[in-house]
C-alpha cells in the first residue's frame, strides 16, 4: 500500500481551516448587522427649544412709493416751446415761470381779435345813429311799423356784433397768456416730458410737460393687499417696510385709507391701502419698491415653538407603542387651558367643530412631542396663539422654558439633534405673510 506524501496531507488541512474561519466570519458580520439594523430601528428625532419672547403676526404685500400729492402740469395751447426755465429735482414755488410755448400765433389771434371788435364798434355807432334818426319819424308816423323794426333789428344785431368780438377778444388774450407755463403748486420737479424747439399739440388733450410733487418729506405707497388678508387691515394700523435700496433698515408707517375698489390680477382680486409714512430725511424717492408688513397682532414674552413642532404627527406604531391612543391626540380639546384664561372653552363645541383643530387658528387646540425621563414618546397639549410664520404662541400647564419638543423624525441611523435657536428648519409662510399651525 502506498502511503500519500506527507506535505499532501498538511495542503488538505490548511484548506479546511481557512473554510472554517471563513464561515465564522461570515456567520459574526451576519449577527453584527442584525444587532446593529435592530439598534438603528430605535427612533430619533429632531428637537427644538421652547422659548420666551415676542411674536408679531404680520400680512405682506408690496407696493410703490410716491409722493402724496403730484400734479401733471400740461399746457392748453399749441405750439413750439420756446424756452425752459426749470429741470428735474428744481424746486420751484407757485406761480413760478416753468416753461413758454412761441406766442406768435397767439399773438396774431390777439391782434385779429381787437380788429373785429373796432369794426363792431364802428357798425354799432353806425346801427345807433340810425335808430335815433328814425324813432322821432316813427313816434310822428312819417315811416311805418316795419320800416322802423328793421331799424332796431339793425341795432341790436350790432350790440350783438360788439359783444362778440369783446368776447373773443378775450379769449385770443387768455390764449396769449397761456403761452406762459406757471409753477400751479410749489414742490419739486420730478419729471421734464419736452425740451426747446419741441412742439406740443393741445388740440385733443393736454399734453404733460413737467410733473411737479408737493412735498416729499410726506409721502405714501399703495400696497396690493390680497382679499383673503384685507379684513385683518385697519386704518391707522402700524406697517413695518424695507426697500432694496436701504438693506438691513425699517421703516415704519401707518395705514390711511383701505380703498374700496377692487382690481383683479392674475385671477386674484387685490385692494389697494394706502400706506401714509414720514420721509423727514428725504432717504425714500418717488418709484421705489417697498415691501411692506402689516402687523395685525403681537404678543410678548410668551412662550414660543416652531412651527415645525406643531405639524409634527408621529405613526400609529410610534403612539403605540409609548401607549397613547390616536384618539387622545384629539381629546386634549376638552379641558380649558387654565394657563389662557382668556382661551375659550370647547368641551362638546371641541368634536362638533374638527376641521378648526385641523386647521389651527388662535386660540384652536394643538398637540406637542416630547420624551419622558425613560425615552418614551409623551403627548403635551397647548393651545395656539399668533404666528410670525417661522414660531407660534402656545399656551399649556405642562410647558416650561428650555423644554425640547419633536419638530421631525432624524436620518435613519442618526442620532438625535437639537435645532438651534436660530430655527433653522423654518417652514414656508402662508399666503400673505401669516404663519400659523
Amino acid at each position: 500500500m502506498t502511503v500519500p506524501p506527507e506535505p499532501i496531507v498538511k495542503t488538505v488541512n490548511k484548506k479546511r481551516v481557512a473554510i472554517i474561519a471563513g464561515a465564522l466570519i461570515v456567520v459574526i458580520a451576519v449577527v453584527w448587522f442584525v444587532v446593529r439594523s435592530r439598534t438603528n430601528a430605535t427612533p430619533a428625532y429632531r428637537f427644538a427649544t421652547v422659548e420666551l419672547g415676542n411674536v408679531q403676526q404680520t400680512v405682506s404685500a408690496t407696493g410703490t412709493l410716491s409722493a402724496v400729492k403730484t400734479v401733471q402740469v400740461g399746457t392748453q395751447v399749441s405750439g413750439q416751446v420756446a424756452e425752459i426755465h426749470a429741470d428735474f429735482n428744481d424746486r420751484v414755488t407757485k406761480g413760478q415761470l416753468l416753461a413758454r410755448i412761441d406766442p406768435t400765433l397767439q399773438q396774431q389771434a390777439v391782434t385779429d381779435a381787437q380788429a373785429q371788435l373796432v369794426k363792431a364798434q364802428a357798425q354799432y355807432v353806425q346801427a345807433k345813429a340810425e335808430y335815433d334818426r328814425n324813432q322821432p319819424l316813427f313816434a310822428q308816423q312819417f315811416i311805418s311799423a316795419s320800416e322802423f323794426s328793421l331799424v332796431d333789428v339793425a341795432l341790436s344785431d350790432a350790440l350783438a356784433g360788439q359783444k362778440s368780438a369783446q368776447v373773443t377778444l378775450d379769449k385770443a388774450k387768455q390764449n396769449l397768456s397761456y403761452t406762459n407755463i406757471f409753477a400751479p403748486i410749489s414742490g419739486v420737479v420730478v419729471e421734464r416730458d419736452v425740451d426747446v424747439g419741441q412742439t406740443v399739440a393741445a388740440s385733443l388733450s393736454a399734453p404733460q410737460l413737467f410733473l411737479i410733487a408737493q412735498d416729499l418729506k410726506q409721502m405714501q405707497i399703495l400696497a396690493a393687499v390680497d382679499e383673503s388678508d384685507i379684513a385683518a387691515i385697519k386704518d391707522s394700523q402700524v406697517v413695518n417696510f424695507t426697500v432694496q435700496s436701504y438693506a438691513g433698515r425699517t421703516f415704519v408707517g401707518s395705514v390711511g385709507q383701505v380703498r374700496l375698489q377692487s382690481k383683479l390680477t392674475d385671477n386674484v382680486v387685490n385692494y389697494t391701502v394706502v400706506v401714509t409714512l414720514d420721509n423727514a430725511d428725504g432717504a425714500l424717492l418717488p418709484g421705489m419698491t417697498a415691501t411692506v408688513l402689516f402687523i395685525t397682532a403681537s404678543a410678548t414674552n410668551v412662550l414660543t415653538v416652531p412651527n415645525l413642532a406643531l405639524r409634527y404627527k408621529p405613526t400609529a406604531a410610534q403612539l403605540s407603542a409609548a401607549g397613547i391612543a390616536p384618539a387622545d391626540t384629539m381629546r386634549h380639546a376638552a379641558a380649558k387651558d387654565t394657563t389662557n384664561p382668556a382661551a375659550p372653552p370647547v368641551g362638546a363645541a371641541a368634536t362638533a367643530r374638527p376641521k378648526r383643530m385641523l386647521t389651527g387658528g388662535v386660540g384652536s387646540a394643538g398637540t406637542l412631542y416630547t420624551l419622558d425621563p425613560a425615552g418614551k414618546l409623551k403627548a403635551i397639549h397647548v393651545r395656539v396663539g399668533i404666528s410670525d410664520g417661522q414660531r407660534t404662541q402656545v399656551t399649556g400647564d405642562s410647558l416650561a422654558v428650555g423644554m425640547q419638543v419633536i419638530v421631525g423624525a432624524a436620518l435613519p441611523g442618526a442620532a438625535a439633534t437639537t435645532a438651534p435657536s436660530t430655527n433653522p428648519l423654518t417652514p414656508t409662510p402662508q399666503r400673505g405673510g401669516r404663519g400659523g399651525p
